[in-house]
């Protein structure tokens, strides 16, 4: 049940290209403040199934998480926007990088903000990753901004989560609650000014674009759920589903072009990650393998032999 949550969770994030437009002719912002205004609505309700309020008074006294809070809902309002207009403007291949340079550009963070070290795979991951924003900015004859702004966007958020630590649904609560008055207040200034697509495209699209709580909040659950059933070294794995489905709508699906120079950084992203993944792995064996001995000696109630140095496992 765990791999079937994980695989839902990146499944819905994975096809999300397919969705954005149907919510045209509703613009990037527009569906932006929607999806913000209604995640609030879907949150909520789920929150009164599972009856998880005594949070909130605790993250009331708490001034410094509530700042954390407040940079997180900014950033993923950076992300959420950005990557709503690439999609509906034919850039989902570009978007897909984004998703696959993250774990990267996470890792890369945290040795300059948080002096985590690295090891030398993790250091060659990151360079070979360079490497390839280099050869797609060659290839596009820009830099990947897109790739870049949500690579950074979402790393700083994970990087304010961890902070703020709280679960995914009270830490969705807490964020959309933030943007619900100023999401809700750019939609009646639209209506006032008489350019808002809500309400004068039918009921369908109506409801498409009141789902967007609902395709925010699911697969958010699905993650929830799959975290607490599967090791972390298989959720780590599963993250690139996301990534290699939107690649995949976008090549396939959208036709979006993928010249020689686009494949070979591409190619170099995927090398990067590779090596990313077989170094986290082989480290996560490493660790367990040191942790069973322990466990054995302490069964045999023997002292036990001085352990040879384990690097702990980095995300």
């Amino acid at each position: 049940m765990g791999l079937l949550y994980g695989i839902g969770a990146y499944g819905i994030w994975g096809l999300f290209p397919l969705y954005w437009p149907l919510l045209e002719p509703a613009g990037a912002v527009e569906i932006l403040a929607h999806r913000m205004a209604w995640s609030l609505v879907a949150v909520v309700l789920a929150l009164l199934v599972a009856r998880r309020w005594a949070w909130i008074p605790e993250l009331l006294r708490q001034p410094r998480k509530l700042g954390l809070i407040a940079v997180a809902a900014a950033v993923i309002t950076m992300n959420w926007g950005v990557y709503i207009w690439a999609v509906n403007a034919g850039h989902v291949v570009e978007s897909s990088l984004g998703y696959f340079i993250n774990p990267l550009v996470t890792i890369a963070m945290g040795v300059v903000l948080l002096k985590e070290r690295m090891r030398p795979a993790q250091w060659a991951a990151v360079g070979i990753a360079f490497a390839a924003v280099v050869v797609l900015a060659v290839g596009y004859g820009r830099p990947p901004w897109i790739s870049l702004v949500l690579a950074f966007s979402f790393a700083t958020y994970g990087l304010m989560k961890k902070k703020v630590n709280l679960g995914g649904l009270e830490s969705l609560g807490a964020e959309t609650a933030v943007l619900f008055l100023p999401a809700v207040g750019y939609l009646v200034w639209l209506g006032f000014q008489g350019s808002a697509s809500f309400g004068s495209a039918g009921v369908g699209h109506m409801a498409l674009l009141a789902s967007t709580g609902l395709v925010t909040a699911v697969p958010l659950v699905f993650f929830g759920a799959a975290a607490i059933r599967v090791p972390l070294s298989m959720l780590g794995l599963l993250q690139y589903l996301a990534p290699v489905f939107q690649f995949l709508v976008g090549v396939l699906y959208f036709r979006e072009a993928m010249p020689p120079e686009r494949w070979a950084g591409f190619g170099l992203v995927w090398v990067a990650l590779t090596l990313l993944t077989w170094d986290a792995l082989r480290s996560a064996r490493r660790t367990r393998g040191e942790a069973a001995r322990l466990a054995a000696c302490a069964a045999a109630k023997t002292p036990a032999p001085a352990p040879a140095p384990v690097e702990a496992p980095r995300p």
